[in-house]
């Protein structure tokens, strides 16, 4: 058991530096001396270089069987950028490029610390505790954390936490050390790999416009106060910890991960129809089935791909889900603005994006299941 903590440990280091460096801090600093639209191309240009690179160093782990060693490299470079912001405070265009590369070697990171699941016992139990603890630690991260915490000084403490919560996994957990030829084209052209893809992205898009939009469509539709709008992402937030625990064990009761994965379907489809339809009373309960949906996806998703095809290919087909992770949060906010645009309607357009998920379903009924 203490392995699938020490493995969930690095969720918790890893939300906090995304909650309050990639979300908070860095993006109001460096939005003073760059337009934003300037900000977003750069990250999304950074987001495809990291894609490149961690198909790259997939492909040469998958192939020399280095994939601990990859997170470990990876991890201390995250540290290290991150500390580097705190130096780089007064020179703007020094701190975005140590910021730009925090993001390529935390994305690096985090794709070999889920390699780490293939040699652990009771994987769904600490995939989900993974979650959970991500949960808790955004959640702190973002209610205690950004009031004690400012910069340049948070980015020397932030760094650390992360670098402390990394450590159990680095000292503790083993590699998988399996190897063998890693043939990119052939990989891309295993239809059952897609299509999987396919239907864990039609899953993100919802999910990444939700934790995007969330909080703009309780202040237009309802006139939520920010009080209640926080207590809402709260709950959710409480949905998200008692999800990935809950997930975590079902997956080991229940051996067929297609069969757990389909449920999150039809969470989203529920969710996505009931919200358009509710009255104010009832969002509270609402924020919880969305946390709960949300910790059944990042649960299951890399379970899916760990436990689903060659051992030996797992880094690579794992930067293949990195990158969708990416295209889902451009798609999915593309598409709801679309069907806003159109309709003119927050509620239709949270009833619009259902289509997501059903057309996910359709397909894994269709070619998965």
């Amino acid at each position: 058991m203490l392995k699938r903590l020490y493995f969930g440990l690095y969720d918790t280091g890893e939300t906090i530096l995304s909650a309050l460096v990639f979300s908070t801090f860095f993006p109001l600093y460096i939005t003073k001396f760059l337009e934003v639209k300037t900000y977003s191309l750069l990250l999304s240009l950074t987001y495809l270089l990291s894609f490149s690179l961690a198909l790259s160093f997939g492909k040469l782990s998958d192939e020399r069987g280095k994939r601990k060693e990859m997170f470990v490299l990876f991890t201390f470079a995250t540290s290290l950028f991150c500390l580097l912001l705190s130096f780089l405070h007064k020179s703007p265009y020094l701190s975005l490029l140590s910021f730009l590369l925090l993001i390529v070697s935390h994305q690096q990171s985090y794709l070999f610390y889920n390699t780490l699941l293939l040699p652990l016992e009771g994987r769904g139990i600490a995939s989900g505790l993974g979650v959970s603890l991500g949960y808790v630690g955004s959640s702190l991260s973002l209610l205690f954390l950004t009031k004690l915490l400012k910069p340049p000084l948070a980015y020397s403490l932030i760094a650390l936490l992360f670098f402390l919560f990394s450590l159990p996994s680095l000292l503790t957990l083993e590699g998988f050390e399996g190897r063998t030829k890693i043939e990119i084209l052939k990989i891309v052209k295993d239809k059952n790999f897609l299509t999987l893809l396919f239907c864990i992205l039609s899953l993100t898009e919802v999910a990444n416009t939700l934790i995007a939009m969330m909080g703009v469509y309780l202040r237009k539709v309802y006139g939520f106060e920010d009080a209640l709008i926080y207590k809402t992402i709260g709950l959710s937030a409480l949905g998200g910890v008692m999800g990935g625990i809950f997930w975590g064990l079902l997956k080991e009761r229940v051996k067929n991960n297609l069969k757990i994965f389909e449920m999150g379907f039809y969470l989203w489809l529920t969710f996505l129809t009931l919200l358009p339809l509710s009255p104010s009373s009832f969002i509270l309960p609402l924020g919880f089935l969305a946390g709960f949906s949300l910790s059944h996806l990042w649960t299951m998703g890399r379970i899916l791909i760990v436990e689903g095809f060659k051992e030996e290919e797992v880094s690579t087909r794992l930067s293949f889900l990195s990158l969708s992770e990416r295209l889902a949060s451009t798609l999915g906010l593309f598409l709801w603005s679309s069907f806003l645009h159109f309709t003119n309607s927050y509620r239709l357009s949270v009833f619009l994006m259902g289509l997501l998920p059903l057309v996910g379903l359709l397909v894994f009924k269709r070619a998965l299941k």
